[in-house]
């Protein structure tokens, strides 16, 4: 059995962890870890957890963590991950990071968009960025992963294909994405609020959203790019916040080049995605809905081509919480320790 570790296991990301890897079959979780509810019991936290998990929250103390565990989860805010990073955690744990700190490559990018010093960056180099389907294989020797964010998730998925074949024009990629309120995190915050949220539709973080760098930076590799060097491609991404709770759809819109048919479109999502399980294929003029993935692992991807404006239409849709979030560090985790990759990952979508 592998045993793992969860640091901050009571936020929405570290509860989803939970729930996911109680129906593991080769994982037992040996620490709730949980900087605000140290010695509460977690099922008087989540009591859905009731009779099912029987342990107190503890802290985040990291030597006695990797002495009990093969992998630890930190679903924790920007920068504690870093902080507590080393060569010994690293020789005796694998490290899966929900949060962003190890996502971007360049130093200077991540301090500019998160308005912080890296603590860590010496580590940035061997830092695996775990989008399973198409790091699969830097994935399986890595000893910390970097867990994909969830708008990016759901936008690089979208748009990766299309890059990789050279079917659009990268100065013209607009993503126009709506996420459910989990997606803020479970923290008490005033536009949050029920109030506040329900009944509307609202952008924030327009031009400055922080998953902004970490899609150009995955789109960059893709079409070639010196990333490093200071080659990227340049998005516009513009999230919306809806009154639901879960949920990810990202609507893509980008120039298609000369020449360039929905057959051409077509044949490039099948050559990437065909034989991936996780990613279903709705095909040209069917379009995902955030209502089929629902506490499920699956990416839906459906596409139109506008002949009139000779724009590619990419509609991509998941569950923030789960491929979004802990499905993905699973998924990962199943990768590192060389297990079926959709070991119990495998959940029908929740309708109604």
């Amino acid at each position: 059995m592998i045993k793992a570790g969860i640091i901050g296991s009571t936020g929405y990301a570290g509860a989803e962890l939970v729930r996911l890897l109680l129906g593991h079959p080769q994982v037992q979780i040996v620490w709730y870890g949980s900087r605000s509810y140290v010695d509460q019991n977690y099922a008087d936290i989540y009591r859905n957890m009731f009779e099912l998990v029987d342990e107190k929250c503890m802290d985040e103390n990291m030597d006695e963590l990797i002495s009990r565990c093969d992998v630890i989860f930190t679903a924790t805010p920007q920068g504690l991950c870093a902080s507590m990073i080393n060569d010994k955690v690293l020789n005796e744990a694998k490290v899966i990071d929900l949060s962003a700190d190890f996502r971007l490559k360049r130093v200077d990018v991540y301090e500019a968009w998160y308005h912080r010093t890296h603590e860590s960056p010496e580590y940035l180099p061997e830092a695996v960025y775990g989008l399973c389907e198409i790091n699969r294989d830097k994935i399986a020797s890595a000893r910390i992963i970097a867990n994909p964010g969830c708008y990016t998730t759901t936008s690089i998925l979208t748009l990766y294909p299309l890059v990789a074949e050279g079917l659009i024009d990268l100065r013209s990629i607009i993503v126009d994405a709506k996420s459910g309120t989990s997606g803020a995190g479970r923290g008490a915050k005033l536009p949050n609020l029920f109030c506040e949220v329900n009944e509307s539709i609202k952008p924030y973080g327009v031009a400055t959203h922080r998953h902004t760098p970490e899609i150009e930076e995955q789109l960059s590799y893709a079409a070639g790019m010196d990333y490093q060097n200071g080659e990227s491609v340049l998005i516009n991404f513009t999230p919306h916040l809806i009154p639901m709770n879960r949920g990810i759809l990202a609507t893509c819109y980008a120039q298609l080049k000369d020449g360039v048919s929905a057959e051409h479109v077509q044949a490039a999502y099948e050559k990437h995605y065909k034989e991936e399980f996780f990613i279903r294929l709705l095909g040209c003029g069917s379009f995902p809905e955030t209502r089929w993935v629902e506490g499920s692992n699956f990416v839906d991807i459906g596409f139109t081509v506008d002949e009139r404006t000779r724009r590619v239409i990419a509609v991509g849709a998941l569950d923030n919480l789960v491929k979004g979030a802990a499905g993905q560090a699973v998924q990962n985790m199943n990768i590192v320790f060389g297990l079926e990759e959709t070991m119990g990952l495998k959940l029908v979508p929740l309708f109604p």
